[in-house]
């Protein structure tokens, strides 16, 4: 019975360890998507672009990249960020929003 629990021990850690990091890497990437749409949101409203970052980062998880960008009529938010846990298998989680500027909604051109 020891060398069974020798053996299986191990790989219930590694389990627990992989199943641990999937759950992190999924609740970053839910943050990911909310500070997203929260920017575009703040975008659209015709918010400065450093209020559209600000209103991003408060709902990103840690040490996330907000990117705001305005193509005509539409502006665009990218947020960028890694997961918590150590850094040995990087992964990057990115979600990027678009919206309508509010000044463009119901005109017809």
């Amino acid at each position: 019975m020891t060398a069974e629990t020798a053996v299986v021990l191990p790989a219930l850690v590694l389990f627990a360890t992989a199943l641990l990091r999937a759950l992190l890497a999924a609740s970053a990437e839910i943050e990911c998507v909310d500070a997203a749409r929260a920017g575009a949101r703040a975008a659209a409203r015709q918010e400065p672009a450093d209020v559209v970052r600000r209103v991003a980062r408060q709902a990103a998880p840690d040490g996330a990249r907000v990117t705001v960008s305005r193509e005509g009529d539409t502006v665009h938010v990218l947020v960028v960020a890694h997961p918590p846990g150590p850094r040995a298998l990087t992964l990057e989680l990115r979600h990027e929003a678009v919206a309508s500027a509010e000044e463009t909604v119901g005109v017809n051109r």
